[in-house]
Formats: structure tokens, C-alpha cells, sequence
């Protein structure tokens, strides 16, 4: 039998304490411990202690409230997540609670024991979740410790050797340049992942919250919006996930050219089709192959993934009935590929960093998106030996074309 969920209560009225109670033990198929307590400094004292793995805390609490109870507890270092029991619902009660370090709030005397259930559930996913990222974090700051070793090590055979003052101060300068870019990397990378991971996390409770609200067969449609988030959502998140291996894998040299001899044409019609279910509305990929010689040999793993990422940031960044154009191309022992959008465009001052990793062009700030995609292109395309090359003009379009060379003819 599956480990209990320890549950602490904190409440000033013993009825609320009764209430939570019943409605707790009517929730099927899961096996909860409910403590209680009553008191304000009670409830630091247990919490303190971790033995609970989630906390539901009153809005009043005598000459106290819930909101100084989680905000004192979160900065004292609780790690489990607090649920915030409110006698009203507005905006207002759901940012302070938030703000103050809350997963979620429940409405007294609204919820019942479905509700009960899916907020401690989400709560505790939730809080997995930010755990892992913490845990990401720590991973860089003993990364940014060894390389702060690896130098001192560095400073120390630079101190007992004969090289020239010139090559010492040379050797220092690259290593604390590294460190320098290292820490940039972490800041960045924590940054960006908190907020891409929160988004779509937050997505999906809300619509998971909304769609038990949602009953009748009349309702259908409204729940059929809030599955169609959580899988945007879900689709989102592994995105990410995806970009940030593929960073990994080719910072440690695990990426490598593998060209196999196929059919262009058939298989980039294979990828326009592959398209088809995330372009958006009245949008179309107008592809084609304007040579008569088909047959190519480059890695096909690759160019797929180039293609894929291309193709995605045409539709992310044009609107809705706004076409794609894709060309290919075999000539000269090399391939060609093209593809144009008439979306928002690149600003020229963000053109100089539109491979380094983790940025994003101040016109995309509210659009879904890691900073990583075009620095994985540009990698890749590397990787294969090949060229990449692009014209932008804001509010016109971008168009993308990349050269890469004919491994049966090289």
C-alpha cells in the first residue's frame, strides 16, 4: 500500500477543522493523515519539523493570518507546498497568496472532496517540479566550484613553472573568461527555465481546475478548450526539455555526422506533413524541390531536426493565415535549403545575437520559446560542415537558407 499524504491543518474554528475533515475522508481511493492545529506558533513549530508533505492554512488566524504564516515559513526554508483556505474568491486573494508562496487556495465551504484531492495533488506535483529546478540549479553551482578549482590548480602550476609572464597572464584571462561565461550560462539558464516550466505548469492547473467545473454534456466544448491547453501545455514543456538535451549533448561532443544517401524530396514532404497538426489556422507550407536530381546523402536525423525547428519558428512568429515557403535544391555536391515566413521579423540590433544561447529578440518577450532553437540549428548545421545564412526585415519576415555539403561526393 502506497505511503500516506500527511496533511496539516491550520485553523482557528475546530468546525472548519471537523468539516475538512469529512469532506477529506470522502475522497476515494486515496489515503490521507489529517493533523490540526490552532495556533500560530504551533504551526511554525511543526512545520519546521517537515513532517507533513502538504500544508491546507486558514486565511485568519486570530491576530494573524495565513498569508504571515506561509511567508514566514517558505522564508524560514519549508519545502512542502502551502494550500491557502479563503472565505472569498477574487483576483486579488489569489496573487497575494501566490506572492506570499502558496500552489493554490481553495474557497471554504465551496470545495468538496474531488477538489480537495486534485489541489493536493497538483500542489505536490507542483512542488516536485520547482525541486527539480532547484536541483538543476545546484548541479551549475557545483559545476561553477570545480572550474573554480580547475583554476586555482591552474594558478598554482602557473606559479611553479618557467612560462613567460606573457603566457601566464594569457592562460588566466581564458580561464576566468570561462568562468565569467559559466556563470552568465547558470543565471540564464535558471531564469529561463523558472519562468518556461511555471507557464506551461500553471496552464495546466488552471485547466485541469476549470475542466472539473464543467459537468454536463452541454459543456463539452468548453472542456475539449482546456484539454486542448493542457496538451499545448505538455507540448510546450517537452519542447523545452528537448532543447535543453540537445544543448547538453552537443556541449559534451555527443552530437555527430552520420549521412545516409535517401530521397530529399519525398522525405522533406514527409516533414511538411509532420507539420501539418502545429501550424496555425490558415496557415499552409508551400514546398518546392526545384532540381531534377532527388537523391542526397547528408545525416538525416539532423536535417530533420533543422527542418522541424525552421519550420516551427515560421509558424510561432507569423499569424495566423500567413504562408510558409520551403525550397530544396541539389546542385554543385550540395543541397540547398530555403525557408521564408511574412511573420514579425528579427530587429537589426537583435541580429547580432540571434545564435547565442538563451536569447530571445525583444519582440518575442511574450511568446513561448527557450532562446535555444536557432543556436541548435546553427550548431547542427556546423556539425554537418555546412553553411547558414539569413535576411530579416522587421514585420516582413525572415528567410533562413542553409548549404549543406553532398557526403557521396566529397
Amino acid at each position: 500500500m502506497a505511503d500516506k499524504i500527511k496533511v496539516l491543518l491550520v485553523d482557528d474554528d475546530e468546525d472548519d477543522f471537523i468539516i475538512t475533515r469529512d469532506i477529506m475522508n470522502d475522497i476515494p481511493g486515496r489515503n490521507y493523515l489529517l493533523d490540526w492545529t490552532s495556533s500560530f506558533r504551533e504551526a511554525l513549530r511543526l512545520i519546521k519539523e517537515g513532517n507533513h508533505d502538504v500544508y491546507l492554512v486558514d486565511y485568519r488566524l486570530g491576530a494573524h493570518n495565513g498569508l504571515e504564516l506561509i511567508t514566514t515559513a517558505v522564508e524560514e526554508g519549508a519545502s512542502a507546498p502551502f494550500i491557502l483556505l479563503t472565505g472569498q474568491s477574487d483576483r486579488e486573494t489569489d496573487e497575494k497568496a501566490m506572492h506570499a508562496g502558496a500552489l493554490d487556495y481553495l474557497v471554504k465551504g465551496t470545495f468538496n472532496p474531488f477538489d480537495l484531492e486534485r489541489s493536493i495533488r497538483y500542489s505536490i506535483e507542483h512542488a516536485q517540479s520547482l525541486a527539480e529546478i532547484q536541483k538543476l540549479n545546484s548541479e551549475l553551482e557545483e559545476r561553477v566550484e570545480e572550474r573554480t578549482q580547475e583554476l586555482a590548480e591552474a594558478i598554482k602550476k602557473l606559479e611553479h613553472t618557467n612560462r613567460s609572464l606573457y603566457r601566464a597572464k594569457q592562460e588566466i584571462h581564458k580561464a576566468l573568461q570561462k568562468e565569467k561565461e559559466l556563470h552568465e550560462l547558470k543565471s540564464r539558464f535558471v531564469t529561463i527555465a523558472s519562468h518556461e516550466f511555471r507557464t506551461p505548469l500553471s496552464t495546466v492547473l488552471s485547466s485541469a481546475s476549470l475542466i472539473s467545473k464543467y459537468k454536463g454534456l452541454e459543456d463539452d466544448d468548453k472542456r475539449q478548450k482546456h484539454v486542448d491547453r493542457i496538451k499545448s501545455a505538455v507540448t510546450n514543456l517537452t519542447t523545452i526539455l528537448n532543447d535543453f538535451l540537445s544543448m547538453s549533448r552537443i556541449e559534451e561532443g555527443k552530437i555527430y555526422n552520420l549521412p545516409t544517401t535517401f530521397n530529399l524530396k519525398a522525405f522533406t514532404q514527409e516533414i511538411v506533413e509532420e507539420m501539418q497538426g502545429f501550424l496555425k489556422e490558415g496557415q499552409q507550407i508551400d514546398y518546392r524541390h526545384l532540381s531534377a536530381e532527388e537523391s542526397i546523402s547528408i545525416d538525416k536525423q539532423l536535417l530533420k531536426n533543422i527542418l522541424l525547428n525552421l519550420l516551427t519558428n515560421s509558424s510561432k512568429y507569423s499569424g495566423e493565415g500567413k504562408p510558409i515557403q520551403l525550397s530544396t535544391v541539389i546542385a554543385d555536391s550540395s543541397a540547398t535549403i530555403t525557408v521564408q515566413d511574412y511573420g514579425i521579423g528579427i530587429p537589426k540590433a537583435d541580429q547580432t545575437h540571434l545564435f547565442t544561447p538563451f536569447f530571445r529578440a525583444q519582440n518575442v518577450t511574450n511568446i513561448q520559446g527557450s532562446g535555444l532553437g536557432l543556436n541548435i540549428v546553427k550548431k547542427y548545421v556546423e556539425i554537418m560542415s555546412g553553411t547558414l545564412e539569413y535576411e530579416s526585415e522587421l514585420n516582413q519576415g525572415s528567410t533562413f537558407t542553409i548549404c549543406l555539403p553532398n557526403a557521396a561526393e566529397a
